[in-house]
């Protein structure tokens, strides 16, 4: 090997050596400490990554709480043990409040309720809720192509008849199904809440009627029943709802005595079955 060779081969020897020296010194200038306290809440956290904690993820979280920006309570999926095992760890408030859960304020069935159009379309809320209104007469109620149960991901959602139902004991409150929902019938509510009015069509009783064999026709008989001016249930036009700051106790089933069943128990499928009607061809 000539002069020239051992020259480029030192050349590259110490070129090398200064690069990495270069991104050796730059990377310990500019890189960003992170406090190591985030690592030791991620690990106490679930690492459902479900995002209803409003953040990215599990370790977005982390941050947050470690920083202040959240409250350890914050997290929908954690253990009241790991919630405190998190605030006694950093020395915080557990902070949060009581556990939401979700609940799908409609009980229109397919067995209860009049057809619609018939839908042989993509099997998803959001597609069937733009072809024709969807399946069922309601314009209002659950489509029941299980959009939301398919966005839970803890499997807390089950289709029964066409109805979504949320089991109490699995649902984490994360309000993912909260945004699948195109017509918005599933809210977060208090765990404690015992009722609640199975029905979020605003029409008149007699338009509701036609369509639903178990819709709120707004006769108010549990509004008086809770006690007008109490708070504990509410009348919007023709639809009454549970005030879920005040939420009466399910003892007001039988005092109001609804009419078409749709004041129903807590944690328990709404809709009795009945025998299921035709539908309309579409064209």
């Amino acid at each position: 090997m000539g002069s020239s060779g051992y020259f480029a081969i030192a050349f590259l020897a110490v070129g090398g050596g200064a690069l990495g020296f270069i991104i050796g010194l730059a990377a310990k200038i500019f890189t960003v400490k992170t406090d190591p306290r985030i690592e030791e809440v991620i690990e106490m956290l679930p690492g459902a990554n479900c995002g209803g904690c409003g953040k990215a993820g599990c370790a977005d979280f982390a941050k947050a709480v470690v920083t202040g920006e959240a409250s350890p309570g914050g997290c929908p999926v954690c253990s009241a043990d790991s919630v405190a095992a998190i605030a006694q760890f950093l020395g915080v408030d557990a902070g949060g409040g009581e556990k939401q859960v979700a609940v799908v304020l409609c009980g229109g069935n397919e067995s209860n309720t009049k057809g619609g159009t018939h839908y042989n379309g993509v099997k998803d809320c959001i597609s069937a809720s733009l072809i024709a209104g969807g399946p069922k007469g309601c314009k209002y109620g659950c489509l029941g192509y299980a959009s939301c149960a398919n966005a839970c991901p803890f499997g807390a959602i089950e289709m029964i008849d066409g109805l979504a139902f949320v089991h109490n004991d699995i649902c984490v409150g994360c309000g993912k199904c909260v945004e699948a929902c195109p017509r918005n019938l599933i809210k977060l509510v208090p765990l404690s809440a015992e009722i609640h009015v199975y029905c979020s069509s605003p029409e008149k009783g007699p338009v509701c009627k036609k369509v639903c064999d178990v819709s709120c026709i707004g006769c108010r008989k549990c509004v008086k029943a809770a006690g007008e001016g109490e708070g504990e249930m509410q009348i919007n036009g023709f639809l009454a709802s549970v005030d879920y700051e005040n939420p009466p106790k399910a003892d007001l089933i039988e005092k109001a005595k609804c009419p078409t069943g749709c004041l129903k128990p807590s944690g328990k499928y709404p809709s009795p079955v009945k025998n299921k009607p035709e539908t309309t061809e579409a064209a």
